[in-house]
């Protein structure tokens, strides 16, 4: 039965998706709050379907710690799209530090363009950086939030992967504040996963980590630690 749920809610987000696609054409000229609020059906619909057909809720603990004005840095663990799509309903207007290859996705890819996404292109190195560090300043001064996940790709539940440099020192060099965010999306969508487990995914956000007088590692590892220890095992329905 879990399969064939899991089959409905991928047609439906297939189709979802090709609509989105066609209406960003719409979008284009509009400022990016604007486009944020209306491309946020999208995830908002797909997070609607997921309960409905698959039966995966999810529940926010730490509400209060989210900054009232934006210009600020998320930090999180990755395990699934799932977080890519509830993000966006959680927070005010966020743009992804992502891969670039993912721009040429299509229809995907062009909506995820309109987020004013940091795209990097990891292999290049230093420029990597220099783009993250320049790029992720200027979304910042304009109160958008950036949104990192340190450990770069998707990572299954249990699996440790060492955080990469670059978030650290994006909040060093730009000294707005970083708020980690744990969840356990993984368990019930899982990376290479087609079936959807049901059950409640827990996300947790944490008190901002002040980046004035800290260096680089100092504040990845503040907030690896809460994250670490913040991944609630799975809670299956």
């Amino acid at each position: 039965m879990q399969g064939i749920r899991s089959f409905f809610f991928s047609i439906i987000m297939m189709t979802n998706t090709v609509i989105l696609a066609i209406a960003t054409g719409l979008l284009i000229f509009f400022p990016f709050q604007t486009r944020a609020k209306y491309i946020k059906m999208y995830p908002k619909f797909n997070i609607w379907i997921l309960r409905l057909i698959c039966n995966v809720h999810f529940e926010v603990k730490g509400v209060e710690n989210i900054p009232k004005e934006g210009g600020y840095i998320i930090f999180s663990n990755h395990q699934s799209t799932w977080e890519t799509f509830a993000f966006q309903l959680i927070f005010p207007g966020i743009s992804f530090v992502t891969k670039k290859e993912l721009l040429y996705v299509p229809l995907f890819g062009w909506a995820l363009a309109l987020l004013k996404p940091i795209a990097i292109k990891r292999s290049s190195g230093r420029a990597a950086l220099k783009q993250l560090i320049e790029q992720g300043i200027s979304r910042l001064k304009e109160g958008i939030v950036v949104v990192i996940f340190p450990e770069g790709t998707r990572t299954p539940p249990g699996v440790i992967a060492e955080y990469k440099k670059g978030g650290g020192i994006l909040a060093e060099k730009s000294g707005y504040p970083v708020i980690p965010v744990a969840h356990n999306a993984g368990y019930y969508w899982p990376k290479r996963g087609f079936y959807k487990k049901s059950g409640v995914i827990t996300v947790h956000i944490g008190e901002a980590i002040t980046t004035k007088d800290k260096k680089a590692k100092e504040i990845s590892d503040l907030a690896e630690t809460f994250i670490r220890s913040h991944i609630e095992p799975a809670n299956y329905l």
